[in-house]
């Protein structure tokens, strides 16, 4: 079995056996977090308004617990409703910095339908550190979260 099935599946009985969803969100960073070398910051987003408001994280502190929609990559991914990876935080001009040690980052909008209800961010100290198993994974634990967000899971 996969690093990334192992994930899955340990977020999936998390999802199925926590009661409260902030519990649910808290031990889902923290297995992502745990379980890959290059996750170096975890952490999820929801929706608010018109702002991302940060919620569990595993990481360096961020100066980011609030984020407008559609600024900074966070922003974006919400606004476009879609998965943004960056290869180089450096070179995208809509990145806000939160560590200098930061090099790429990944984010996975948590959707029901067409509404985003929040968001999984990713940084890693590593450039270029996300393939299409890390898209794959981040996706597939947003669509798990989502039913939990709304109350339905």
């Amino acid at each position: 079995m996969s690093d990334y099935t192992g994930a899955l599946e340990a977020v999936d009985r998390i999802v199925n056996r926590e009661s409260e969803a902030d519990e649910v969100l808290r031990q889902t960073v923290e297995v992502l977090h745990d379980r890959f070398d290059h996750y170096s910051w975890v952490g999820i987003y929801l929706v608010d308004g018109d702002e991302l408001v940060l919620g569990p994280f595993l990481g360096k502190p961020s100066p980011h617990t609030r984020i407008p929609l559609g600024r900074g990559i966070c922003g974006a991914a919400a606004t476009e409703k879609r998965t943004i990876v960056v290869d180089d935080v450096n070179a995208d001009p809509r990145y806000l910095a939160c560590s200098i040690e930061t090099k790429s980052e990944i984010v996975a909008p948590i959707m029901q339908g067409a509404r985003v209800l929040g968001e999984i961010d990713v940084d890693s100290d590593r450039p270029a550190a996300f393939g299409p198993a890390d898209r794959q994974l981040l996706e597939a634990v947003a669509a798990l979260l989502a039913p939990r967000l709304t109350g339905q899971g």
